[in-house]
């Protein structure tokens, strides 16, 4: 029987931010990395490196090169990336909807530590 206590590592890509954003912008089939780059707003050239690379280690996504000049890579989700996706859209889309409530709770709590 598994250790429960393993699913901290599992978790660990389900809180990671950018792995959901990346599983997220990769729903409608493979992208290349200067498009991931542009839809993510706000990740570093870097930390898209790094969290491609995570996932495709973990078996969420595929890298594809094909020879040409410059080479061409792309990024698609595996069929264990498609059921995470699934499993985290009410958790994207929940963020969503939510955001303007968490931004207005964020600032009244602000203006309560000032005062």
């Amino acid at each position: 029987m598994q250790d429960p206590c393993q699913a901290r590592e599992v978790l660990g890509i389900v809180g990671d931010k950018w792995a959901l954003l990346i599983v997220r912008m990769l729903k409608d089939g493979p992208r290349r990395f200067t498009e991931l780059k542009r839809a993510v707003d706000g990740i570093s050239q870097r930390m898209l490196t790094v969290t491609l690379r995570d996932l495709e280690r973990d078996g969420i996504l595929t890298r594809t090169v094909l020879n040409a000049m410059p080479p061409h890579v792309s990024y698609e989700l595996t069929t264990m990336g498609r059921t995470l996706r699934e499993a985290t859209a009410p958790l994207l889309e929940w963020s969503i909807t939510h955001l303007p409530r968490i931004d207005a709770a964020r600032e009244a709590y602000d203006e309560r530590s000032i005062n």
